[in-house]
């Protein structure tokens, strides 16, 4: 390929002095003293025409960087790269090729030879940079080799992934101008709490009134629908989010890149650790009163010690059998009722910790997503409600004999406007690019993840499926169950695309 070169770059030389081109070269190369020389002597042009191919030919077998490849048109401009991959601009009224060779200087300008032999001038960008055409087409060039932007909001910051390439954004960590209508803020405050708590008092109040057994059709769609919910916003929202949260390049390189997952195991393990001793606490509890009325008969009468025996034996089997009986098994004993509501608090911490989070990231996203964000929320705020009310219905068998049936949904339906609130109060100066902001956030959404992570899989999906009533259901309501728990994991997954 390098001797074809040199021959075409030897047959150019040749045929350009052969076309009668001889006295252009003579001026370009040699200048106007070899035009004096030459009158004066008659035989000294024929000398200057051999010296002068010599010259062409020694140029034209010598160094590769004179040499342009790779030629492109951007409009009606061409450009080409030289040997040292820069781009150039060639300058030329006649026809273009699609290279260009025998490149020289001429009074500090550059210029190369066409195939044909034609002579055209190069420039480089350097002097070319206010071309406007060349530019808008190079950028135009490098986002379509990108692909199409697609862009989204985590905690008040705007996220762009190009198709073809991995989310990233240029380091800018100041804070962004963005346009808030604070009036449609406040007035959607009141419709995210009125959504809040129609979801989560529904199936309380269709327990209650409406007689539906808790362990009917109807609760065991809502509850496993709910359980799909909880698992797919611990996995798909808020581990993801906090990925994306330490991932932001304003907080810096991490030196453990495991930060946000193992956050997330400290939250599991906090929750396991709340539902371990609670368990404990309740099986001592269930045995020393047990003990306290053994020890009572000595008091009693003879008469009444039957009495006793009968309380005593209905009491002691339970507490020696807590620890091979499931908790979740036992939820028409107080020991079981105990359990069963410090599920429901753990996974009441998990969901306000990041409802408290969802209202304020929702409040600082700009207006151009906003509505958008708005939506989807709603839909959350729903099907999470459906979750939680669907466990307190089923704990305490629709009735509303306690506080705790009345002040787990109030806190759930009151959390996210409260977030919103917040939201609004620091419209104005918050900063999702903040090293602070971006720690608490990332850091709280880990631990949601890893608390609903642990209420989800072990107290609900393990609790329903393995250990509770769902192990030996009928075919009719397993089937229900199965098809309400991939649902819930399918509209969950769905809503993660935009939030």
């Amino acid at each position: 390929m390098m001797n074809l070169t040199r021959f075409l770059r030897l047959s150019t030389g040749v045929c350009y002095l052969l076309s009668g081109q001889v006295s252009a070269l003579r001026e370009n190369a040699l200048g106007p003293a070899l035009s004096d020389a030459g009158a004066s002597s008659g035989s000294r042009p024929m000398l200057t025409q051999t010296s002068l191919l010599s010259r062409h030919l020694s140029s034209s077998t010598g160094d590769e960087s004179t040499t342009l490849e790779a030629c492109h048109m951007h409009g009606s401009a061409q450009y080409c790269v030289d040997a040292e991959g820069h781009e150039v601009k060639v300058v030329t009224a006649g026809r273009t090729s699609p290279s260009y060779s025998g490149c020289h200087m001429h009074g500090g300008k550059r210029y190369c030879f066409s195939p044909d032999g034609q002579e055209v001038e190069i420039l480089s960008l350097e002097q070319n940079s206010a071309d406007p055409l060349h530019v808008k087409s190079e950028e135009k060039s490098k986002e379509h080799s990108k692909g199409k932007k697609n862009c989204h909001y985590h905690a008040g910051v705007e996220h762009c992934v190009y198709e073809n390439a991995s989310e990233t954004s240029e380091k800018d960590c100041g804070r962004k101008n963005q346009n808030y209508n604070v009036n449609l803020r406040i007035g959607l405050l009141l419709v995210v709490l009125v959504t809040s708590a129609i979801g989560v008092f529904t199936p309380i109040l269709l327990t209650k009134f409406l007689n539906i057994k808790p362990n009917g059709m109807v609760i065991t769609f809502i509850k496993q629908f709910g359980t799909g919910i909880i698992i797919a916003t611990a996995f798909i929202h808020l581990l993801t989010h906090a990925e994306l949260m330490f991932a932001n390049p304003c907080l810096g390189q991490l030196k453990y890149e495991s930060t946000a997952t193992s956050i997330a195991m400290a939250g599991a393990f906090i929750a396991f650790l709340v539902d371990y001793i609670s368990h404990r606490l309740a099986q001592w509890h269930r045995a020393k009163a047990s003990s306290e009325i053994i020890e009572s008969e000595k008091d009693l009468p003879n008469d009444s010690s039957k009495d006793v025996y009968v309380k005593a034996s209905a009491i002691i089997p339970e507490a020696l059998n807590l620890t091979s009986c499931s908790h979740h098994n036992s939820g028409n004993v107080t020991v079981g009722l105990t359990n069963h509501w410090v599920s429901l608090l753990i996974l009441e911490a998990g969901i306000i910790f990041h409802s408290l989070l969802i209202g304020i990231t929702l409040v600082v996203a700009g207006d151009s997503v906003f509505i958008t964000l708005f939506i989807v929320i709603i839909f959350h705020q729903m099907f999470e409600g459906l979750a939680l009310g669907a466990r307190i219905a089923a704990v305490n068998n629709g009735r509303f004999s306690n506080a705790k049936t009345i002040l787990l949904p109030l806190a759930f339906s009151f959390v996210t406007p409260l977030g919103m609130a917040i939201g609004i109060g620091v419209i104005q100066s918050f900063n999702g690019n903040d090293t602070a902001t971006i720690i608490v956030l990332g850091t709280l959404d880990s631990l949601s993840a890893g608390i609903l992570i642990w209420v989800g899989i072990i107290d609900m999906w393990a609790g329903d499926w393995i250990y509770g009533d769902l192990a030996n259901a009928s075919l009719s309501r397993t089937v229900v169950g199965m098809i309400s728990l991939i649902s819930g994991f399918a509209l969950m997954g769905l809503l993660g695309k935009w939030a």
